[in-house]
């Protein structure tokens, strides 16, 4: 895994930046800590940092040129079938100077043109630069597991695997406000849009070729097979369990492929424990990780996990932290995310991630599988409100009861009436705007009475409108059957924005590659052609996955609610980070002088976190803090 980042002049002013490549490709040193270079050439500019994953050997290390000198590569990411591609490229009589997977990628594209990318299997972000034509190939893997953000103005374009790194250039900042209110509602930024106008994201499973300024093309070489309902209903349930082991385990086969120490995480949940005992079965006492939570023994896992490594005979390690070791790294995650992002999982995510690479350098992950499979809470809601019970009838017949109560995260109670009052509300809406409610943690009238008259009218609600359609377009219809539209939108909304962005920046501020074989392409092409009754009915939620992996699991992963672990942003708002609510990046005067926000506005959120129905106003508050310290850090 590594950090790549480079610049494409389009006239002699645009050249002018290239003198900041050395800086910028520091930027990204935590990314890649074991080697930085640079490549120079007349109009193009390349800069990468490796970590040494496939072929640690120097002659691998990048920028790297074919011996022709005609074509230079920049990659982050692996290729877990490289070695059958080079077999291929072997067989046609190509020559391989090193056992790395980039040359393959190198030699691929030098043979096969764009045509290689649908044979890749794997994740990756890549810059091609074809000396002879001018000519610069971008890709990004299929499901967004990499990132790839793209700078373009008159005079140059400029890329990177982080927003530093383009910053670092010198680009010019500009906030999207559009971005800012979905940001607000969210507390991410959906792709391919980034908090920076003229930055943005080059989409999953596209790719971009660029020859100057006027002459570029893009397009998807990868898109999730759905079109409409699942047409594999012919296949019984009995056989669709039995190609999904093979298909996944082939998946975590694939994954096992590296020249460093690798193990897995192993939190105690489905999900994980799946993944690292089909790994037990390929690798020699796999080394597996979990977190446990000193200060919340409701969402420590540890007892889960433990049961799991002692059936799999792995060597398990768990890291016991404390509230205080998490706030302790709060202003670190702070200062490493380079545009807003909060999720505050990303902070557990951080630490585990921190320990981890003490003791490897590779570790396969659960994630995916909720997004695919059907696994969230929302998930549930929705089925159930399809299925349109007396049950469903009753709660949204005492909406008013839920809205009066208060509500909090913090309370078991709390918790239960907000979902109720969710839940009620939600059943009143269309589809897409149901789903919107239950993604966000704010409405959108929330929000704009936020803004200041001035940033209202930048965030141009004709803009807005169309970005939040585009995203909820395969959202069509309501029936149980048709469950797979809610299942697609979450893959390309809250997997690649969320999910994935958290993972990736918490695992490489840590030098830590972590691989997700439940999104490996032939798992997603399989997970889309069921129907939805093999994922959630009544009773289950990931049904499938539950239910061919229930033979080989402790049956103790079976009796007990899926939890999801949450820090205690509440509690830490109102304590420990009070003085940043109240005295810094929220109080009057840093609003005021801010001009982006109503101080009035603010109060009232303010006043809402300290009240006793503070609902889901925790997590506003620290959408607004992550904003806040970022703006402060390059724009104040």
């Amino acid at each position: 895994m590594c950090g790549i980042t480079g610049i494409y002049a389009f006239n002699e002013l645009g050249r002018f930046f290239s003198i900041n490549l050395q800086q910028a490709t520091l930027q990204l040193n935590r990314r890649g800590p074991d080697f930085l270079n640079t490549s120079l050439h007349e109009r193009i500019n390349l800069g990468h940092t490796r970590l040494s994953i496939i072929d640690p050997n120097p002659a691998a290390n990048q920028p790297m040129t074919d011996p022709t000198e005609r074509y230079t590569i920049v990659f982050n990411g692996e290729i877990y079938n490289y070695r059958e591609i080079r077999q291929n490229l072997q067989n046609q009589g190509v020559e391989f100077s090193t056992e790395s997977d980039t040359e393959v990628v190198l030699q691929a594209y030098i043979h096969q043109g764009v045509k290689c990318l649908q044979r890749f299997n794997g994740f990756f972000a890549f810059a091609i630069y074809d000396e002879q034509t001018q000519r610069m190939l971008f890709a990004r893997d299929r499901l967004g597991i990499k990132p790839l953000l793209i700078y373009q103005d008159e005079d140059k374009l400029i890329f990177g695997s982080e927003m530093k790194a383009l910053i670092r250039f010198g680009i010019e900042k500009e906030i999207d406000y559009v971005s800012l209110k979905q940001y607000l509602q969210l507390n991410y930024i959906p792709q391919p849009y980034t908090m920076l106008k003229k930055v943005r994201k080059l989409p999953a499973g596209h790719y971009l070729i660029v020859e100057g300024r006027k002459n570029q093309t893009e397009e998807a070489f990868y898109q999730i097979p759905y079109q409409g309902k699942a047409n594999n209903g012919a296949k019984t349930y009995e056989e669709a369990q039995s190609e999904f082991a093979q298909i996944l385990e082939r998946s975590v086969q694939q994954r096992l492929v590296s020249d460093v120490p690798l193990g897995s995480f192993l939190s105690g949940g489905i999900d994980s424990s799946v993944i690292a005992t089909l790994a037990a079965r390929h690798t020699d006492q796999l080394h597996t990780f979990s977190i446990g939570y000193k200060d919340e023994p409701f969402f420590d896992e540890t007892n889960y996990a433990q049961l799991v490594a002692k059936k799999i005979g792995a060597k398990h390690t768990v890291f016991s932290v404390s509230n205080q070791d998490m706030l302790d790294h709060i202003y670190e995650i702070l200062n490493y995310i380079d545009e807003p992002f909060a999720d505050s999982s990303a902070i557990a995510v951080y630490i585990l991630s921190q320990r981890t690479k003490a003791h490897v350098t590779v570790a396969l992950s659960g994630d995916g599988a909720d997004e695919l499979f059907s696994g969230y809470n929302k998930h549930a809601a929705e089925y159930r409100l399809r299925q349109n019970s007396w049950k469903v009838g009753l709660v949204k017949s005492l909406s008013g009861v839920w809205n009066a109560l208060p509500k909090s995260r913090s309370s078991k109670i709390g918790n239960k009436i907000r979902q109720l009052a969710r839940f009620a509300e939600g059943a009143k809406l269309s589809v897409k705007d149901r789903y919107w409610s239950w993604a966000t943690f704010a409405q959108e009238g929330d929000v704009d009475d936020l803004f200041n008259e001035k940033i209202r009218a930048k965030a141009i609600q004709e803009v807005y409108d169309e970005r939040k359609q585009d995203l909820l377009q395969h959202l069509q219809h309501e029936g149980v059957e048709d469950f797979n539209e809610l299942l697609l939108t979450d893959m390309q909304l809250v997997l690649p924005s969320d999910m994935l962005t958290k993972v990736d920046l918490m695992s490489m501020a840590n030098g830590l590659e972590v691989r997700v074989p439940f999104l490996d392409h032939e798992v997603v092409n399989f997970g889309f052609s069921l129907p939805a009754k093999y994922k959630i009915d009544a009773n289950y939620r990931k049904k499938i996955v539950q239910d061919t992996f229930r033979d080989v699991l402790p049956k103790e992963l079976y009796q007990r609610p899926k939890k999801g672990f949450e820090v205690p942003l509440l509690k830490w708002l109102r304590h420990d980070l009070h003085d940043m609510v109240m005295k810094d990046l929220l109080s009057d005067e840093f609003v005021e002088k801010q001009a982006i926000f109503k101080v009035e506005e603010v109060q009232k959120i303010k006043q809402k976190l300290l009240s006793n129905n503070p609902e889901d106003t925790h997590a506003r508050v620290w959408g607004l803090l992550v904003f806040q310290h970022w703006w402060k850090k390059w724009f104040a």
